[in-house]
C-alpha cells in the first residue's frame, strides 16, 4: 500500500511527469493496483440542475452570463424531474449523481431548501449524491451532510499562480476555504482541475501540489481537458494531445495514490485506445451521459461497449465509504441562518476575459 505524502514539491512532480512514458505508466499502474481494483471504474452522471447566468468570469466557462455562447439557460429543476433523471442514470450503470448549479455561492432560502430535498431523494435511491454549487459556508455544508450528501465538488482549476489569469471574480483562497468547510462534515471532497488552458507544465505540477497538500487528500479528483467553447475567452485554444492527458492522469495517480482519478471533460476527443491508456495509468472514474453540464460527452451506451471491450465493470455505490444517513427537513439540527457571506472579489482584470465580455455586448 503506497504511503500518502502531503509535502510534494513542484520539482518532484515535474520529474514524475516528464519521465519516459513507459516508466511513468508502469509506476502509475503499480501504485494503482495497490489501492484499487484495476478492473473497476466508478461511473458518475453529471446533471445541470440550474444552467447559465453565472456572475463569475471563469475564462473557460460558457455558463458565465458575461459571455455570448448561445447557451440556453434554465431555472432550478424540480425535485421530481431530478429524481427521474437519477433513476435513468442508475439504470444506465451510474452509481453517483452529481448535481451542478451555475451559482457563485449558495444562498440560504427556498432554492437551497429545494436542493437539500433533491439530495434526500437521490440518497434514498441508494446512489451516491454529489453537488457542485459554488462556495458554501460551514453551516450550509452541515445541512447538505445532514440531508445525505456523499461528496461535494469544488475544483481548484489550476495552480495558484496561473489562477489569476483564468478567473478574477473569486480568490484561490475562497476555493480552499470552501473545501475546508466541507471537511468539517462527513462529506467527501471532490476537487481537481482543467489542463489545456494555456498553462505551463509547472502550473499542472502546482495544481497537484495544492491538491496533494490538502489533509486529507480529496477522495476524488477530476482531470478535465479544456473544451474550448465559442464566445468564451479561451475559444481559440487548441485541444491538448492525448499524451498530455495520459501523463497528467498517471502523475495524479502516483501523487495521490488513494484518490479516485476521474476522466472528465474532453473525453469526446479521446479514442478508446487513449481512454484505455488512461485507465491503465490509474483513472478509475468517468462521467457518463451525453452532456457534462454544458459540454458534449460520449453516449453512455458507447461507454458500456468500451467497458465490455476492456473487461471493466462499473463500481457499485458506497464501496469506498458507507452510505450516509438522511435526516428529514422537519428533524434537522441545522437551520437556515440567512447567511450572506462576503466572499472575495479580487481587484484585477484579465485582458482576454474583458475582450470576450466586449464581444458579447456587440453580439447582443
Amino acid at each position: 500500500m503506497s504511503e500518502i505524502k502531503y509535502n510534494w514539491t513542484k520539482e518532484e512532480i515535474l520529474e514524475i511527469y516528464n519521465q519516459p512514458l513507459m516508466e511513468l505508466l508502469y509506476k502509475a499502474a503499480t501504485v494503482h493496483r495497490e489501492s484499487h481494483n484495476p478492473n473497476q471504474v466508478q461511473v458518475s452522471t453529471l446533471l445541470s440542475i440550474k444552467t447559465g447566468g453565472c456572475p463569475e468570469d471563469c475564462g473557460y466557462c460558457p455558463q458565465a452570463a458575461r459571455y455570448h455562447t448561445d447557451l440556453e439557460g434554465n431555472d432550478l429543476m424540480g425535485v421530481q424531474q431530478v429524481k427521474a433523471q437519477a433513476l435513468r442514470a442508475k439504470a444506465s450503470g451510474s452509481s453517483r449523481v452529481c448535481m451542478g448549479a451555475a451559482w457563485r455561492n449558495v444562498k440560504d432560502g427556498e432554492e437551497f431548501d429545494q436542493v437539500l430535498e433533491m439530495v434526500r431523494t437521490i440518497n434514498k435511491l441508494e446512489m451516491e449524491v454529489c453537488c457542485t454549487l459554488g462556495m458554501i459556508t460551514e453551516n450550509q455544508a452541515k445541512r447538505l451532510a445532514e440531508a445525505g450528501l456523499y461528496a461535494y465538488n469544488h475544483n481548484l482549476d489550476t495552480s495558484e499562480d496561473y489562477y489569476k489569469d483564468v478567473i478574477s471574480t473569486r480568490a484561490y483562497q475562497d476555493r480552499l476555504d470552501t473545501i475546508g468547510n466541507v471537511r468539517k462534515t462527513n462529506v467527501t471532497v471532490c476537487s481537481g482541475g482543467i489542463i489545456g488552458m494555456g498553462e505551463k507544465l509547472e502550473d499542472r505540477a502546482g495544481m497537484l501540489v495544492a491538491l496533494s497538500s490538502l489533509s486529507p487528500q480529496p477522495e476524488s479528483t477530476p482531470i478535465n481537458a479544456l473544451v474550448a467553447v465559442e464566445g468564451t475567452p479561451m475559444e481559440d485554444i487548441e485541444p491538448i494531445s492525448i499524451w498530455d492527458m495520459i501523463r497528467m492522469v498517471a502523475t495524479t495517480r502516483i501523487v495521490m495514490p488513494h484518490t479516485q482519478v476521474r476522466l472528465s471533460a474532453g473525453r469526446t476527443e479521446m479514442s478508446r485506445e487513449g481512454q484505455a491508456m488512461c485507465f491503465f495509468a490509474g483513472a478509475n472514474s468517468i462521467f457518463a451521459g451525453d452532456k457534462l453540464l454544458t459540454t458534449p460527452n460520449p453516449d453512455v451506451n458507447d461507454d458500456m461497449e468500451m467497458f465490455k471491450l476492456l473487461g471493466l465493470e462499473p463500481m457499485k455505490p458506497f464501496v469506498k465509504k458507507a452510505q450516509p444517513a438522511t435526516v428529514e427537513a422537519n428533524a434537522s439540527q441545522f437551520q437556515t441562518m440567512g447567511e450572506k457571506p462576503r466572499w472575495t472579489r479580487p481587484e484585477h482584470s484579465i485582458e482576454r476575459n474583458e475582450e470576450a465580455k466586449k464581444k458579447a455586448k456587440i453580439v447582443d
